[in-house]
């Protein structure tokens, strides 16, 4: 879906900003558009609607989300080239962090924008058949961008009605209040939004549902849960698991019919949401979908090796925990699917004994004994040099890199910016929805049933019998567990193990390097210092407990 780029200076939100050297709070509205102007026509509230999903892109897809909802669990930890360690490893986290402040004002002004099209939509001259679909779509945004904010600080800033002018003030507002808030929208959803959409990345009935299942686990509200996951399920929408995982990640499979919502980036990464100081001064810094820089290790200074399209650009930033690698059973098809463990020499200069396409690089999660290490001509990164005994990072440059996101069609190796799209939700959530849904309802069996459709599904050749599970072995941890395989790198763990009360039990756990710093108040984040700083109500509207 092409995406028009709008500020929420368009509907008179004027940014608070602080002015550092006279103290002064400066009014802002670059376009010299106004809401009455622009809003209440057909075509211009369709650029309110299409500037209200493109704030999804400062998440789904850049390093700050990745940062803020996959590190800082028990599954990743910082690569050489981390940015953010404060999020990753608690090292001193405080408003201060890039990241936070970059998400909290673009989901506000997300917010923003909702809130005027919601409350304005009645004047835009919409049609009566596409007045409620467009209700739906920004009532379905403005709760996941709520869901997002509140479960990343709390119970902070909340409000319905569009901003107009300079605020100085905001509110704390208990967390149930945002709940009910994300509830009533998404009900409205799905009653108003149609099974399927003209436009690719529109979110349609079965979205708004799953995305509803995912809400009713987050607040225990188990049987509801079910119920809507099993809507999706069972709904005559086209949803089907891929038959082969690995296939998912393949960047000629972009319109899977695995996949019930997504944030789509455009092949012509011209129309995406890279900053230009003439046609989007408001974008991202480095724009498009980023996830392929951010997982990979450091392979383009190894004997036999050069960076090329298909190994992508490292950047280091994040590398799995071995508790993540060793999730994985030999019978496991996932972890071929997630993970890579070869580089294959693409050199002018190779070692002695090395061809073009021979094995250059191998990194691996098990124990390669010594005798047979020191026969191969490649370079050998085992268990025993990725990690220490305790599980404690030994080698932050090399390590198994999640390939998932990798996209070897970019147009030349340095290219950051990727089209390929972000999965938001997919089937294979929705079916562990169902399976710690029913299980917390008691019925282990009927969890069992979901999650091996999902094992099934991921078993090597002659290995399912194996990989099936059985009632006794459902618990909690085993969902987590069975998460982490299915959805690691997407974007999803740092809110599953909020949700399930185990963020700081299974960090201390499974993650000895980010358990060293980690304590029970960072299940909120630090509220920007910059919005703390441009507030008058300071007594009121204060820092999260725990942070300075």
């Amino acid at each position: 879906m092409k995406r028009i780029f709008l500020k929420a200076g368009l509907l008179s939100m004027f940014l608070l900003t602080l002015n550092s050297c006279e103290n002064t709070l400066e009014e802002y509205n670059p376009s010299g558009l106004t809401s009455e102007t622009v809003f209440t026509t057909p075509e211009g509230f369709e650029t309110l609607v299409n500037g209200a999903y493109s704030y999804q892109r400062w998440w789904y897809g850049k390093e700050e989300g990745y940062n803020i909802a996959e590190t800082g669990t028990d599954i990743w930890t910082s690569g050489a080239g981390e940015v953010y360690r404060d999020l990753t490893q608690y090292l001193n986290l405080q408003g201060s962090n890039a990241a936070l402040t970059n998400e909290w004002r673009e989901f506000y002004a997300a917010i923003n924008l909702c809130n005027g099209g919601i409350n304005r939509i009645a004047d835009a001259g919409l049609s009566d058949a596409l007045r409620p679909v467009r209700e739906g779509e920004l009532r379905f945004l403005r709760a996941f961008y709520y869901w997002h904010i509140v479960e990343t600080w709390g119970g902070v800033h909340f409000t319905t009605t569009e901003t107009s002018g300079i605020v100085t003030t905001a509110n704390k507002t208990p967390v149930e209040t945002f709940y009910n808030l994300i509830f009533e929208d998404l009900k409205i959803a799905v009653t108003n939004l149609p099974a399927t959409q003209p436009q690719y990345g529109r979110v349609t009935k079965g979205a708004a549902q799953a995305f509803l299942a995912r809400m009713y686990l987050t607040r225990g509200m188990n049987k509801e849960a079910l119920e809507m996951a099993e809507a999706v399920i069972k709904g005559n929408y086209g949803y089907k698991l891929e038959a082969n995982f690995a296939d998912l990640w393949k960047m000629s499979n972009q319109k899977s019919k695995e996949v019930i919502y997504a944030v789509d980036y455009s092949s012509n990464l011209a129309i995406n949401d890279l900053a230009n100081t003439t046609f989007n001064p408001y974008g991202h810094s480095r724009g498009s979908n980023n996830a392929h820089l951010l997982f990979l290790m450091k392979y383009d200074d190894r004997p036999g090796m050069i960076r090329d399209l298909t190994n992508g650009r490292p950047f280091n930033r994040y590398m799995p925990t071995r508790f993540l690698l060793d999730l994985y059973s030999d019978n496991d098809a996932r972890y071929e699917g997630s993970f890579m463990e070869a580089w294959y020499a693409n050199s002018a200069s190779l070692p002695a004994g090395i061809s073009k396409g021979d094995t250059a690089v191998y990194c691996t999660r098990k124990d390669v004994p010594d005798a047979v290490e020191v026969s191969k001509k490649y370079q050998t990164y085992d268990r025993s040099k990725i990690y220490l005994a305790d599980g404690t990072v030994k080698d932050n440059l090399r390590y198994p890199t999640l390939s998932k996101f990798m996209d070897p069609t970019r147009a030349s190796l340095n290219e950051a910016q990727s089209a390929r799209d972000v999965f938001v939700i997919r089937l294979a959530e929705v079916y562990l929805i169902a399976a710690e849904a029913q299980m917390q309802l008691g019925n282990v069996a009927a969890a069992a049933e979901h999650i091996n459709v999902l094992r099934t599904r991921a078993s090597k050749p002659g290995k399912t019998a194996a990989m099936l599970v059985k009632p006794a072995d459902i618990t909690l941890d085993f969902i987590l567990d069975e998460r982490a395989r299915e959805l690691a790198g997407e974007q999803l763990r740092w809110f599953d193990l909020k949700r399930t009360g185990k963020l700081t039990e299974r960090i201390k756990k499974h993650n000895p390097d980010n358990a060293i710093n980690v304590q029970e108040h960072h299940i909120v984040r630090p509220i920007p210092q910059t919005q703390l700083d441009a507030v008058v109500n300071k007594s009121e509207f204060n820092q999260n407990a725990g942070y300075q």
